[in-house]
């Protein structure tokens, strides 16, 4: 009759005269905060950079589709004149270039003002972090 051993049950050696498994090493030190990828400042940075794109992408692409949409529902305002027989279809389609530099501006703008201050604090903690687990 033979016994299954029960999870419960101890491990048995199958060979008595080999070493026992070395015990796991202990960790030395518990860090005091949570890792960087955790951080607040992470997801602080995350929604900056989505808040960037969103107000970039808006602006160029807003304005874009407001073009076709008025290209392709009224006609009669795009073919109007403007001055001297400019049409609005071409004025409104030569704001394109200046309306996607806009959106370059903002973007480059919002970056230097609020996403680039957080990305050099986390990339200096990041850095000390990595500096104190080489020292230890």
């Amino acid at each position: 009759m033979s016994h299954d051993p029960c999870p419960s049950d101890p491990p048995r050696l199958t060979y008595p005269w080999a070493p026992s498994p070395p015990e796991p090493p202990r960790p030395r030190h518990v860090p005091h905060r949570e890792p960087v990828g955790h951080h607040s400042d992470l997801r602080v940075l995350r929604g900056a950079y989505r808040l960037q794109r969103r107000a970039a992408t808006l602006t160029a692409l807003g304005y874009f589709t407001l073009f076709l949409v008025l290209s392709a529902f009224a006609p009669g305002v795009m073919t109007s004149t403007v001055t001297d027989g400019v049409p609005a279809g071409l004025l409104l389609a030569l704001l394109q270039l200046p309306v996607t530099w806009l959106a370059i501006v903002l973007y480059e703008r919002t970056a230097r003002r609020h996403v680039d201050p957080l990305a050099d604090r986390i990339r200096r903690t990041t850095e000390l972090d990595a500096r104190r687990g080489a020292v230890r």
